[in-house]
Parts: C-alpha cells; sequence; structure tokens
C-alpha cells in the first residue's frame, strides 16, 4: 500500500477554493485542525476518553420510607353488597342482618383454593334450592395478611372476595335472591348470608 503524498501549494490552493465554494450537508463543520490534517495525511488528534462514572448497585425503593397506612382503591365486599337494591322483603332482610334468621344451611370454604370451592359453592346452593331452602350461610374466613413486598398489592381473602361474583354469575345468579356480610354470631366479615329464590 503506498503513502498518501502531500499537496503542492498550487493543488493546496485549488482544495481551498473548491472547498470555500461548498456548503456542508451536515450540521456539524470540520474545523480548520481537521481540515490541515486531512490535507497533511495525518489523523487528527482524538480527545481523551472521559472515565466513565462507576454505578453502584442499588434496590428498587431502598431509600422509600416504610408507610403504615395501606390504601385499598377498590370497595371492600361489604361496601359493595350495601350498595345493592334489597330484592327480599324488607322486614324479613332486616332481620337476616340484625342476625335473627338462623341459616337452614352451612358451607365451610375455609383453606380451599378457587379451584376446590367454586365447584363445591355451586352444588351447595343448586342443592339448597332444590330442598327448597331459602336462607343459607357461606363461610369464607376474613384471609390471612402475609408479606406484600412486592410492586402490586396481594388482595387479603381472595374467597371473599370472589364468592359474592360467583353468586352474581351463571349457574348461582337466578337461584340467589340477596347476598349480605352474615351478623357477626354467624362469622362478620368472613361469612355471607344467600338468600335463595324459591323453585317454580
Amino acid at each position: 500500500m503506498s503513502k498518501r503524498r502531500k499537496l503542492t501549494p498550487e493543488e493546496r490552493e485549488l482544495w481551498s477554493r473548491v472547498a470555500a465554494s461548498t456548503r456542508s450537508i451536515r450540521e456539524k463543520r470540520a474545523d480548520s485542525a481537521e481540515l490541515e490534517s486531512f490535507l497533511d495525511g495525518t489523523s487528527p488528534a482524538k480527545p481523551p476518553k472521559q472515565p466513565k462514572p462507576e454505578l453502584r448497585g442499588f434496590h428498587l425503593g431502598q431509600h422509600a420510607k416504610p408507610s403504615a397506612q395501606r390504601f385499598d382503591l377498590a370497595p371492600s365486599p361489604a361496601e359493595q353488597l350495601a350498595r345493592q337494591p334489597v330484592t327480599m322483603d324488607r322486614k324479613a332482610h332486616k332481620a337476616m342482618t340484625r342476625g335473627k334468621l338462623k341459616p337452614e344451611a352451612t358451607l365451610d370454604l375455609h383453606g380451599m383454593t378457587l379451584a376446590e370451592a367454586h365447584p363445591e359453592l355451586i352444588r351447595f346452593i343448586l342443592n339448597g334450592q332444590s330442598h327448597g331452602k331459602r336462607l343459607v350461610l357461606v363461610i369464607t374466613g376474613k384471609g390471612k395478611r402475609g408479606d406484600d413486598d412486592g410492586p402490586i398489592p396481594r388482595r387479603v381473602g381472595v374467597l371473599r372476595h370472589q364468592v359474592p361474583q360467583w353468586l352474581r354469575m351463571m349457574p348461582l345468579a337466578p337461584a340467589v335472591m340477596q347476598v349480605n356480610e352474615a351478623h357477626l354470631k354467624h362469622g362478620g366479615g368472613g361469612a355471607y348470608y344467600v338468600y335463595l329464590r324459591r323453585l317454580r
């Protein structure tokens, strides 16, 4: 490979005139030192590399102050049920919510998974209705608060939240007239009164 020869003074003057008549396409124009080094065949001096700052290890939220207060933006099952209109006899509803009516059958879902609890609930409600029962009690438990160290909060009492939804869905919706949180003597927030429709 041959060495690049240096330009003669005439060639350099001619190059300067040609370069002066052109416009740069790029925003950044080569400065005179870069141009000189190009014409001389030498490489321009590169600026020294700046050392990269060293990143120290960290954990997400390590400086955040722990909060004792917890927020649940979704309303509780009791609040959701309280907003529903009363579709059963009002006098019977008042007696039921005060714990004066005795449930005719009880289903305890404690310790079951969602997959186990759903078919048990369907069987219990439909059997109760077919045997002419009107008021039954479904015990879900309140759930235990475990360690919640993830970015997405975990809901306490999965069955407690899920059972009212199942009771509003097929195949149980036509059998259920009213759902209410049970009175304290029947389990309070960990149980539900389910008032069934009569079979016709």
